[in-house]
């Protein structure tokens, strides 16, 4: 899988620890190899993890490898957006999209 610079990789068993645990809120991107969308919100995502660093953590979880964490929040489409904060879903985002139109939702996260 593309690594984005940035934006690290979470597992069914290190989720809870990452994200839910994390003191702020956290985008994560629910993402697979196979999927094309997945592939270009990749520099997207690694622009808005340098960008917002310190107030937005940005993270990916592979589906194939992680059924629980997907099953858990009912994910079914790729690429899925989610912004948790004190460990709650907040926002659910589906698809690519370009960063302005990206940042201008997570607008009221960031604020």
């Amino acid at each position: 899988m593309a690594q984005a610079t940035g934006v690290a990789t979470v597992t069914d068993a290190t989720f809870a620890e990452e994200v839910l645990a994390a003191e702020g809120p956290v985008l994560v991107e629910f993402t697979a190899d196979w999927c094309g969308p997945c592939r270009m919100i990749a520099p997207v995502l690694e622009a808005v993890a340098e960008e917002q660093a310190g107030r937005l953590k940005v993270v990916l979880l592979d589906v194939d490898k992680n059924p629980e964490t997907q099953a858990a929040y009912g994910v079914l489409s790729m690429p899925t957006l989610m912004v948790f904060s004190a460990g709650q879903p907040v926002k659910s985002m589906v698809g690519a999209r370009p960063k302005r139109r990206l940042l201008q939702e997570l607008d009221d996260i960031l604020s």
